[in-house]
């Protein structure tokens, strides 16, 4: 009875953490969101205006084959779908009343304040503060998310090895100038993934090189409260070590999370080929286009701007620029970032006008 008080006192300095990090700012965040979508779409409207011509532009909106751009769209919508299934997934056996619906808005919500946070730092804290409205432990949300993460990640480098390897002669010459970003930036994703299976696996050894970081980082007042922060990121790896072991008893449940991110990952580089045929470029083939789009979203990660803003735009003018037919590739640009960055960003708005409705508690069995 005593172990059950102590979690619910747990539970609610979590959530007074989260509402802290979370709750004043959702306003200005929500301001910010409309203030960045039109100050990035001005701006690269403008460079296409004086890089293309008005005229060429109202030509080549008129060439556009429409079905390549709803094709698009239904790749999109497999995303957004697949990202909210691996969520739902772990919180599912964790939570057997939790609704698809939920789990896909704060799958949303996510992919909102991802790309409006730098180095989608936004994402995860909103969403453990969204579940806990439904009941979910902070600790239960985060480690669903870190699961989601891993399995999410892996599948991401494992298709991209695998594609890149019936594409190599093509990929290689293609990235002869870029050859050492995309070493680092499989290298760096490798990396991550291996530190959260070791924080499921091995806490001394994680500890034993974040406890002296964090110290340091408070010396130099980048932490205000280093032991603070040392008592919870203990507390958070120990949660997440018991739902490390829970995920590897449900062997079948990390195989079906691994063919969905398989599936999202896909749907998500596929997006590229749909503008590359819309805009009537042909000669380049889909699995052409797939290690590329996977090699620019994997160094996009890096990028210490909200949404991946302007490196992401020049990371695909520099690596497609030389596959897209001549006078395309800003509005294909364009096109791209409507799908992946103000899109996201404008439907996870519309998953922020509900948050305050009143939602039935789950309860975890």
């Amino acid at each position: 009875m005593s172990e059950e008080i102590e979690k619910e006192q747990e539970q609610k300095v979590e959530i007074e953490k989260l509402e802290q990090d979370v709750k004043p700012t959702n306003k200005k965040i929500i301001v910010f969101n409309f203030i960045l979508i039109l100050v990035i779409f001005i701006g690269l409207f403008l460079y296409m205006v004086k890089v293309d011509g008005i005229e060429n532009i109202k030509e080549l909106l008129h060439q556009v084959d429409y079905k390549w751009v709803l094709a698009g769209m239904v790749c999109l919508g497999i995303h957004w779908i697949c990202e909210a299934s691996n969520l739902h997934t772990p919180l599912k056996k964790m939570y057997p009343n939790q609704p698809f619906s939920n789990s896909f808005k704060v799958s949303m919500l996510g992919q909102l304040f991802n790309n409006i946070t730098p180095f989608s730092s936004g994402g995860q804290p909103m969403q453990a503060y969204e579940l806990t409205k439904t009941g979910k432990r902070v600790s239960d949300s985060l480690s669903a998310m870190a699961m989601k993460f891993i399995i999410t990640q892996t599948a991401l480098v494992v298709s991209t090895v695998v594609v890149v390897l019936f594409e190599f002669s093509f990929f290689a010459d293609l990235m002869q100038n870029y050859v050492w970003i995309a070493i680092v930036g499989f290298i760096l994703n490798i990396l991550a993934i291996i530190v959260v299976i070791l924080a499921g696996i091995k806490k001394k050894m994680i500890t034993f090189f974040t406890t002296p970081i964090i110290k340091l980082l408070g010396k130099i007042h980048i932490f205000k409260h280093p032991e603070d922060t040392i008592e919870k990121l203990d507390k958070s790896i120990d949660h997440f070590r018991e739902q490390f072991l829970f995920m590897k008893s449900e062997k079948k449940m990390v195989i079906k999370m691994f063919i969905t991110a398989v599936i999202q990952s896909f749907a998500y580089y596929s997006i590229t080929y749909m503008i590359y045929r819309a805009f009537g470029n042909t000669g380049i083939t889909f699995w052409q286009i797939i290690p590329t789009q996977a090699f620019l979203l994997l160094i996009m990660t890096f990028i210490p701007t909200p949404g991946s803003g302007l490196g992401a735009e020049g990371g695909f003018y520099l690596l497609f620029s030389s596959i897209f037919q001549q006078g395309t590739i800003n509005m294909s640009i364009l096109f791209w970032r409507v799908y992946t960055f103000y899109l996201p960003i404008i439907v996870g708005a519309f998953f922020l006008i509900p948050i305050r409705k009143r939602i039935k508690k789950d309860s975890k069995i």
